[in-house]
């Protein structure tokens, strides 16, 4: 139990003369939501789709829950559950169907009712698969994936095509899941669900992951911070300067409009506020400005598409 739920070393995969994954290495803790995030093409498919023992690695190792994906893949089938990009289900299944089908694979499934109403599928349990909106195939996928009280889980772009509301409610039941033990990773395009569930990312570029931590840490650790007030016009900036941390700048952009722009802390803030009451400044409005993790997805893997 102390081994990582996910343990990826060095993973070279190829499809002909194209590397998509080119040593890559990262891990897993048990019990955490992990993600997986990068542009379109940057390996995070190829390397999910290694780690369920859909693809041999071309050199590398992958651990699952200790053991190898596609070696043990006998033992490993019942601990853990794919949602797959693709769906996964027949094309003239019914939805109920092919969802209480692939409870009966398993020993002790959830209750197959309970979690079509969870889900929201009770409009559409009639309906072959390939009749269903893309949404309510992503509910079935999603289902599919969780039935068997899986220890992993891995979600690939869960909520794409997802209205607001299922969404949402897919985002609370993965929150249920950690709470419960069990130990996710997803890949997604959509950086405030990736902010919002996970305890940990990497993000991955060009086959490699060049960046990993919370998503806290990773947007810290981009470009500097601002704070933005407004005041009566020519105040001091070099006094103000002095007051605040050395690497600290501090600018008029137009007249009593100010930017801050420096490591921005409650220290920060509190000197700033000291050194505007020292000089009988009154504020008129301050905002802090603050990298999200987009900004620093982007300061990393580029602005351009892909």
């Amino acid at each position: 139990m102390n081994q990582p739920a996910v343990e990826v070393v060095d993973l070279v995969m190829r499809y002909g003369s194209v590397t998509a994954v080119n040593g890559l290495n990262l891990s897993v803790e048990r019990g955490t939501v992990t993600a997986i995030l990068g542009p379109n093409g940057a390996g995070k498919t190829t390397t999910i789709e290694t780690c369920e023992g859909f693809r041999a690695p071309h050199s590398g190792s992958v651990r699952v829950l200790g053991l190898d994906p596609r070696a043990d893949s006998r033992e490993l089938r019942p601990k853990v559950g794919v949602m797959l990009q693709s769906g996964g289900a027949w094309s003239g299944v019914r939805a109920h169907e092919m969802l209480r089908h692939i409870a009966s694979l398993h020993a002790h499934p959830l209750d197959v009712d309970a979690l079509i109403d969870r889900l929201g599928m009770q409009s559409f349990g009639k309906t072959p698969y390939r009749r269903l909106s893309g949404g309510q195939q992503q509910r079935l996928s999603l289902a599919m994936a969780i039935v068997g009280r899986p220890e992993l889980l891995f979600l690939d772009e869960p909520t794409a095509g997802l209205d607001p509301q299922a969404r949402r409610s897919t985002w609370d039941l993965v929150a249920e899941l950690r709470t419960s033990g069990v130990t996710t990773v997803l890949t997604t395009h959509f950086m405030d669900e990736a902010e919002t569930l996970s305890d940990r990312i990497h993000i991955v570029d060009e086959g490699r992951v060049i960046a990993s931590g919370s998503p806290q840490e990773l947007a810290a650790t981009g470009a500097k911070n601002t704070v933005r007030f407004t005041a009566r016009a020519g105040l001091d900036v070099e006094d103000l300067m002095l007051a605040l941390p050395h690497d600290t700048k501090v600018d008029e952009v137009s007249p009593g409009a100010y930017v801050i722009a420096g490591h921005v802390d409650p220290a920060l803030l509190a000197t700033l506020s000291a050194w505007c009451a020292g000089q009988g400044v009154l504020t008129e409005s301050l905002l802090v400005e603050r990298q999200t993790l987009e900004d620093r997805f982007l300061e990393l893997t580029g602005r351009a598409l892909r």
